[in-house]
């Protein structure tokens, strides 16, 4: 769409509330992607022409080639707290500033990790599954009996701000030991809010009644847990992933299901999603939930609202409010 107005124009790679887009266009002349289909890179490459700002979610892949095609580019601010989807390197080399919605999901994510824990230890989908086939007959003393919840030790793997979150939640809500790994320890007194032990990450697996993976995807944290960590957990254990997809060797997670290896899993995150590894879709023990670990109305608002706020404030201002890479883009 040609920019006849003579304001900077902006590209919204997803359907958002009107709100946002109104709240844009009160600075921008904004084009929105409203099929919500995920644009292949090409058609994205295209969409992007004359625009000097993005607004993309974890669908749109930022790499060289579409930094190429859009020299014009200024922005890409991401409708979530990951960024895996961007290859910060080639954005950093093209001086173009990159921008994510951390803190207004922390607290709906952690609700979510904690639900798709409980699911999980209590065979919720499983024993609904059993359910709406007309399986049940008669009540039986160890039916659907799963895990324990309360008291029992989490051990959360990846300990940011939703880490924290879960661990409080644990700690203070459920008398849970919580135990965790990063990759630098927290300070004293977030150890004490939190009621939380830093160990070794074979410590944590082979100890954790529940192991909660909340870390950020690397090209370094690509399969964290497969097959060989699996196997150090205990075999009444549970895995629940609302980190990314590719932390988890999704085809080892279902065999491993599948072989009891570990009790259960709950996973809001997969490999090439939305595609999801056939076995886990064969596997009784597995709660599956398609990437919401943060869809509230309101959470969802909030992150798509400051994605605006970094477009508007970068493109108005020179200063996003919750920049990637400000050094990068100075040095540029």
């Amino acid at each position: 769409m040609a920019n006849t107005t003579g304001r900077p124009a902006v590209f919204v790679s997803r359907k958002v509330f009107p709100e946002v887009i109104a709240k844009l266009s009160e600075h921008f002349d904004v084009e929105m992607n409203d099929t919500d289909s995920v644009l292949p890179p090409d058609q994205l490459a295209q969409r992007l022409q004359g625009k000097v700002g993005v607004l993309t979610t974890g669908s749109e892949r930022v790499d060289a080639a579409l930094l190429a095609a859009n020299p014009q580019l200024r922005i890409v601010a991401n409708i979530a707290v990951g960024f895996n989807n961007f290859d910060m390197a080639a954005i950093n080399n093209a001086g173009v500033l990159a921008t994510n919605t951390p803190d207004v999901l922390t607290e709906t994510t952690a609700d979510f990790g904690f639900a798709l824990l409980m699911a999980t230890a209590r065979r919720v989908t499983e024993s609904e599954h059993f359910l709406r086939a007309g399986q049940w007959n008669k009540w039986s003393l160890d039916m659907f009996a799963g895990a324990e919840v309360h008291g029992s030790t989490l051990g959360i793997l990846g300990m940011g701000r939703i880490g924290q979150a879960i661990a409080r939640r644990g700690a203070h809500g459920f008398g849970m030991k919580v135990i965790y790994h990063n990759r630098s320890r927290l300070a004293p007194e977030l150890e004490a809010e939190c009621k939380a032990s830093y160990v070794d990450k074979a410590t944590l697996l082979k100890t954790a009644d529940h192991v909660m993976l909340v870390l950020p995807y690397s090209p370094e944290a690509h399969h964290t847990i497969g097959s060989a960590e699996i196997a150090q957990m205990k075999p009444t254990a549970t895995l629940v992933n609302i980190a990314r997809g590719g932390i988890v060797d999704d085809a080892a997670l279902a065999l491993a299901l599948r072989n009891r290896v570990i009790a259960a899993a709950g996973l809001d995150v997969f490999e090439g999603e939305p595609k999801v590894h056939p076995d886990l879709l064969t596997v009784p023990n597995v709660v599956l939930t398609p990437h919401i670990a943060s869809a509230t109305m309101g959470t969802r608002m909030a992150m798509a609202m400051l994605a605006a706020d970094n477009v508007i404030a970068f493109l108005t201002t020179g200063k996003a409010v919750t920049p990637l890479n400000a050094a990068a883009v100075a040095k540029a």
